[in-house]
């Protein structure tokens, strides 16, 4: 009798153990990664295996999008929670932690509530990571670049293969890295970060990559003549259509450059599928949660725009996807507008954490248990002091310091390729967006040059 009392009591305490162990969390950042994924549907005959499976087990954002089209602002405004309007962190040249000197970034939250933390590669902007951040942390390692780069761009605007296997390549060490730490038993649940290089200029992989996508086969981005007719020059000046687009029309390497971005996307891919074969091999596959988002997206010649840097639907959207055992179902998707600010107050709501109130984002997890929930918050992105656009489910609507506006109906142009801002019939709907532009607009924080580092 008492044997068999012993065992329920043991077998009570290791079903209250198991039910009150917190969620591990596997969070991957990946650079200038636009909606050029097959689940996206992005680029026609895209090769991205490994992220469509990730899309099919979890919960695809189809309308997420950066707080800032740049690397720095919009890294630092999702691991801080806090808007760039409200830092002034605006550009990639503004150390994010003398304007932000008290924040408790996303790292160190989890860090202080219990769970092993550990980042690899590039999570914040590499020449700000922030050490107080990471009990472990493993840099960004170098990749081989082709014999006197640049080949064909100039400086880092460059593509071409590589004479390299993929073991020579910067994320595939990152990811081993990453499957060591998945391989050893933890008493701790974890936070681990995992931040993949490319697709980020310069677009130099292994041969094999390109040669997955024959330049006879490439297909330029739907683009209209004078796009920038209607643009007011605010929006002008940031496209700077005489700098890489006039570059890539005059040497006739507009199939070759999206070849070598395409290229990259599918080399990251399989980066990632090795990390998702990891996790699924490990003890920890049934109880974490997984984050995958692209920083900001990435231009091609739309707009005739090239890398991120606008305020547009090319360079503000970016993939999002969430796995997270018990909220999310396989396969399913949501349309409604979020941030990726919302990835901060989303995994403290997950892992019942302390809720810290000064974040600037909002839980996601109502459109992770439904992903039709009602949802009435547009997604704000900032470029620059005072640049902002508001995007709703149908509309996007900018205005710029200056006061200069644009405004496009998705419903109808998906390209945003008719600005609507001067047209009295849509003040209304310029009203309505106006406000939920940000109160506070913070000044420039210090550029590197300035702030002590």
């Amino acid at each position: 009798m008492y044997k068999n009392l012993f065992t329920l009591l043991l077998l009570a305490a290791s079903i209250t153990a198991s039910a009150q162990q917190k969620p591990n969390v596997l969070f991957i950042a990946v650079d200038d990664l636009n909606d050029w994924i097959g689940a996206y549907g992005g680029y026609p005959g895209v090769k991205t295996p490994n992220l469509d499976r990730l899309a099919k087990k979890g919960e695809l954002f189809t309308r997420a999008y950066c707080s800032a089209p740049a690397c720095n602002p919009s890294r630092a405004s999702l691991l801080t929670g806090v808007r760039p309007s409200t830092s002034g962190v605006y550009h990639n040249d503004q150390p994010w932690r003398p304007a932000l000197p008290n924040a408790v970034t996303l790292p160190q939250y989890f860090t202080a509530n219990g769970y092993e933390v550990a980042g690899i590669g590039k999570i914040f902007h590499d020449v700000y990571n922030d050490a107080a951040s990471w009990p472990v942390y493993h840099k960004v390692q170098k990749s081989p670049e082709p014999p006197g780069a640049p080949v064909v761009g100039k400086g880092h605007f460059d593509w071409s293969p590589v004479k390299a296997k993929d073991e020579d390549m910067g994320d595939y060490k990152n990811v081993d890295r990453a499957i060591a730490f998945l391989g050893q038993q933890r008493q701790k649940p974890f936070f681990l970060a995992v931040g993949f290089t490319r697709p980020h200029l310069p677009w130099y992989v292994p041969q094999q990559y390109f040669d997955q996508y024959p330049i006879n086969s490439i297909q330029l981005p739907k683009v209209t003549a004078n796009d920038l007719q209607d643009v007011p020059a605010a929006g002008v000046a940031i496209a700077k259509p005489g700098g890489d687009h006039a570059f890539i029309q005059k040497s006739g390497q507009w199939k070759n450059a999206i070849q070598g971005y395409l290229a990259s996307i599918t080399f990251t891919d399989g980066q990632i599928g090795r990390l998702l074969d990891a996790l699924d091999k490990s003890p920890y596959k049934g109880n974490t949660i997984i984050v995958l988002f692209g920083d900001h997206g990435w231009h091609l010649g739309e707009k005739e725009h090239w890398r991120k840097f606008a305020l547009w639907e090319e360079a503000a959207r970016v993939p999002f996807i969430v796995l997270a055992p018990g909220f999310t179902k396989a396969g399913t998707s949501s349309g409604r507008t979020v941030s990726l600010l919302d990835i901060y107050p989303t995994l403290v709501d997950l892992c019942r954490l302390p809720v810290k109130k000064e974040l600037e984002g909002n839980s996601l997890v109502p459109l992770l248990k439904n992903p039709l929930a009602v949802w009435d918050r547009p997604a704000v992105t900032t470029h620059g002091l005072n640049n902002h656009s508001v995007r709703s489910e149908r509309w996007r609507y900018i205005r710029y310091e200056d006061g200069s506006e644009e405004l496009y109906d998705h419903d109808q142009d998906p390209q945003e390729w008719k600005n609507l801002a001067g047209d009295a019939q849509y003040n209304n709907v310029k009203s309505d967006l106006a406000k939920w532009l940000p109160k506070v607009n913070a000044p420039n924080a210090a550029s590197r040059k300035t702030a002590k580092l």
